[in-house]
């Protein structure tokens, strides 16, 4: 089973074309990486996998689970760390995750253990009372992905985890990262960081213009010597796959 599988989705706004028949999917453990320029259908295509927007035609399923027809159990299989700070900046770090644990109906109990748990992972311990207004660029990023693994999601969903971040905490973020995807955990990643996406990612597709323009292997892309962010401008400015 795969752990996203999409086929044939479409999304407008207006007359605007966001998601052209676009399909793709991801195996169980990948860490997969979903470029393209800005506009070209990123985000919309993840405001669809996770409900925040309705598509227009197609299939999405998240381990077999519709997302639009089954969207409550589907939910339950995703964690989201959005580019934007969607959080209440005047409520503590644990307050934020404490309620994101009952939005997904964890217990006290399990809620305070996990909580534990992903403070010390993130090394927020030392944070988490404090609001979230107060915390410097890089532990707002950290806080996001925790918020996103509170109910311990199969599925993670990163879109820009580490924009805006000194480099030395990027290196940091990676290697969390690294380490829930060897334990077992689906990620899909956007960035603009092409390095990024090069180092984690071990299948890439590129979107551009509502449409995926080039999937593969990793290998696929940095073949004859040539960088991701090279092969990635050449089949983004036309040039082809």
């Amino acid at each position: 089973m795969k752990a996203l599988q999409i086929t044939d989705l479409k999304k407008s706004y207006g007359a605007n074309v966001a998601i052209d028949n676009i399909s793709f999917s991801i195996e169980k453990g990948e860490f997969f990486g979903f470029l393209g320029p800005n506009g070209a259908g990123k985000t919309s295509t993840i405001n669809c996998i996770t409900g925040i927007a309705t598509h227009d035609s197609g299939t999405i399923e998240v381990f077999g689970v519709d997302v639009k027809k089954q969207y409550r159990e589907a939910r339950k299989l995703i964690g989201l760390a959005p580019q934007e700070f969607n959080i209440d900046f005047f409520a503590p770090v644990r307050k934020t995750l404490d309620y994101m644990g009952g939005y997904f109906g964890l217990r006290k109990r399990e809620r305070d253990d996990r909580i534990d748990q992903l403070l010390h992972l993130m090394e927020l311990e030392e944070h988490a009372d404090k609001q979230f207004r107060h915390l410097s660029g890089g532990l707002k990023r950290r806080v996001m992905i925790a918020r996103s693994l509170v109910h311990d999601p199969e599925f993670l969903i990163l879109d820009e985890p580490t924009a805006g971040v000194d480099v030395h905490l990027r290196h940091e973020l990676w290697r969390y990262l690294e380490e829930m995807n060897k334990e077992g955990k689906t990620i899909l990643l956007t960035s603009h960081y092409i390095e990024e996406v090069e180092k984690l990612c071990g299948r890439i597709a590129i979107i551009n213009k509502g449409r995926i323009v080039a999937e593969g292997d990793k290998a696929d892309f940095i073949s004859e010597g040539k960088s991701l962010e090279a092969k990635y401008l050449s089949i983004t400015e036309g040039e082809g796959w």
